[in-house]
């Protein structure tokens, strides 16, 4: 089948404490988007790849890079209201009866051994969703501010790239909106479908926080590092 990506890049910088988009942040004088799509165009062609940002920068300059870097065959869409309404636009530049991959931007440490292994998985099992257990107690507190001990074994902290078979992920995606989607998985779950989960990567984080990017920075480092050696 063939592959394909669904870059999410639409989100602000408001928890970065800047009003630069954190997906266009720069860690190592790049974007951090432009780390993430050398870790897919690793896997996939440039073409088979859907980047959705704010709509203000589809024609802004900011992006420029993109076609400098990979050419023009990677597919810019506007982002719509919520990230449900961004990845259903970005979904519309996808065939039917093919892989699809939906993935954060500012995920930037993704490797391309664990897009591989979401698209095998997903091959067979119409979905792939990469989790890590959790190191931390993990207790759950209700609206009343009362809360409850989890067990922390049976608790696993999502990931991206969520893939799926896009026949099955669109299917998903036609469903109204509502407020408890949370990622992909939560949108098939909805309409009766299992979700499959594979291992994660502990390094595979999400940099929302200046802290995460100082630990990005650190990451790719020791990995420029051992391959050096």
């Amino acid at each position: 089948m063939n592959r394909y990506a669904v870059i999410v890049a639409g989100g602000s910088g408001s928890r970065m404490g800047t009003t630069t988009p954190k997906q266009f942040l720069a860690l190592r004088q790049m974007p951090l988007l432009w780390h993430t799509l050398q870790a897919f165009t690793q896997v996939i062609p440039a073409s088979n790849i859907i980047v959705v940002v704010p709509e203000p920068y589809l024609k802004s300059d900011t992006l420029q890079w993109i076609d400098a870097a990979f050419g023009a065959a990677i597919t810019l869409v506007a982002g719509g209201e919520t990230r449900f309404h961004s990845v259903k636009n970005g979904l519309s530049k996808v065939p039917n009866d093919a892989l699809v991959a939906v993935h954060d931007a500012v995920r930037c440490l993704i490797t391309p051994s664990l897009i591989e292994a979401c698209f095998v998985q997903a091959t067979t099992t119409k979905s792939a969703i990469p989790a890590i257990s959790s190191v931390d107690s993990v207790r759950l507190q209700a609206p009343d501010g009362s809360n409850q001990m989890l067990n922390r074994n049976q608790v696993m902290l999502i990931q991206t790239p969520q893939t799926f078979h896009s026949t099955l992920l669109k299917q998903a995606f036609e469903q109204p909106y509502n407020d408890t989607f949370t990622d992909e998985a939560s949108v098939v779950e909805a309409i009766g479908a299992t979700v499959q989960l594979i291992p994660g990567e502990t390094t595979n984080l999400k940099v929302t926080r200046p802290l995460d990017l100082v630990i990005a920075e650190y990451i790719l480092q020791e990995r420029t590092e051992n391959f050096s050696e």
